[in-house]
C-alpha cells in the first residue's frame, strides 16, 4: 500500500506541510467517480515541486500521497464549516469547487466509509505534524509550521474576482505571532507578486489545530494563485516562471526562521 504520506526530516525548526497534492485514489474509489471526479481538477497542482527547495534549507516536510476527494486533510474531523456562509465541501467531498459530482449517482461516501478514512488517513497525517511540532518545541523552544497549497486564480464559486497570488492566513492572527506575519508579510509585499494577510483564505484546519503561539508554536498557512507558476487552462508547469516564483518562497521561508530565530 502507498504510505499516507512521505515525509524528509530536516534540522531546523520548521515544518513545510503539503497537504492537497496528492492524486492517489483508496481502494474501489475509481469504479465509483465520475470523469470529472477521476480529473481531479481540485489538486493543489505541483505545490510538492515547488517546495523542493525546502529541504536545503533545513525544513522538514510532510506530503500527503492521497487526493482531498479521499479525505480533506485541511478539514476536521468532525466536518463542520470553517468558513461560514462559503462552499462547503466537507472531509470526504461529493462534489467538485465547480459544483461537478465527483462520486456516480448512489456511490456517494457513507458515514462508516468516512470513520475509516479518517482513521487510515487523516489521523496519521495529524498526528505525525503534531509530534514533529512538540518535538521542535522541545528541542529548539519553539516550532514553526507552514502549511503549503494553491488554487486556480480565479474560483466563483470560492471568492469574486481574481485572487491575489500571496494569500498568507494566520486564522486573524491567532494562529502566529504578529512580527512573523509582519515579517513575511513585509518581504511579499515588496516582491514582484500581489499579497495579503488574512483576505480570502484566513488559513483551514491545519493551520487552526496546530498553530498556538502562546505555546510558542505558529502556524501561516500560504495559497497561492496557480498563475505565479503553471498555465492555469493547460495545468502545464511553466518553468521560468516557477523558477522565479521559488526564489520568492525561498525568501519568504528563510524570513520565518530568521525572524522566528531572533525572538527565541
Amino acid at each position: 500500500m502507498i504510505p499516507v504520506y512521505d515525509f524528509v526530516e530536516g534540522s531546523i525548526p520548521l515544518l513545510v506541510s503539503v497537504p492537497h497534492d496528492g492524486r492517489e485514489l483508496a481502494l474501489g474509489m475509481k469504479e465509483r467517480m465520475t470523469a470529472i471526479g477521476l480529473a481531479l481538477p481540485d489538486t493543489d497542482w505541483y505545490v510538492r515541486r515547488l517546495y523542493q527547495f525546502a529541504p536545503n534549507l533545513g525544513a522538514s516536510v510532510i506530503s500527503a500521497n492521497y487526493s482531498r476527494y479521499v479525505i480533506d486533510l485541511n478539514r476536521p474531523s468532525t466536518d463542520e464549516e470553517l468558513y461560514k456562509g462559503q462552499l462547503f465541501t466537507g472531509l470526504c467531498p461529493s462534489k467538485t469547487f465547480g459544483g461537478e459530482d465527483i462520486y456516480l449517482e448512489g456511490k456517494t461516501v457513507s458515514q462508516s466509509e468516512k470513520q475509516e478514512r479518517i482513521e487510515q488517513y487523516w489521523q496519521p497525517y495529524h498526528h505525525k505534524v503534531s509530534t514533529e511540532l512538540a518535538q521542535m518545541k522541545e528541542k529548539f523552544g519553539f516550532g514553526l509550521l507552514w502549511d503549503a497549497h494553491s488554487i486556480p486564480s480565479r474560483v466563483p464559486s470560492l471568492f469574486s474576482g481574481t485572487l491575489k497570488i500571496l494569500n498568507i492566513g494566520t486564522v486573524d492572527g491567532t494562529s502566529c505571532d504578529h512580527r512573523l506575519t509582519e515579517a513575511v508579510h513585509e518581504f511579499a509585499n515588496e516582491s514582484e507578486y500581489s499579497a495579503v494577510v488574512d483576505g480570502r483564505f484566513k488559513g483551514g484546519y491545519i493551520t487552526r489545530a496546530h498553530g498556538n503561539p502562546d505555546e510558542n508554536v505558529h502556524a501561516l498557512q500560504l495559497e497561492k494563485a496557480q498563475r505565479a507558476y503553471m498555465y492555469e487552462d493547460t495545468l502545464i508547469y511553466d518553468e521560468t516562471a516557477a523558477e522565479r516564483f521559488v526564489q520568492c518562497l525561498d525568501t519568504m521561508l528563510s524570513t520565518y526562521v530568521r525572524t522566528a530565530q531572533a525572538l527565541y
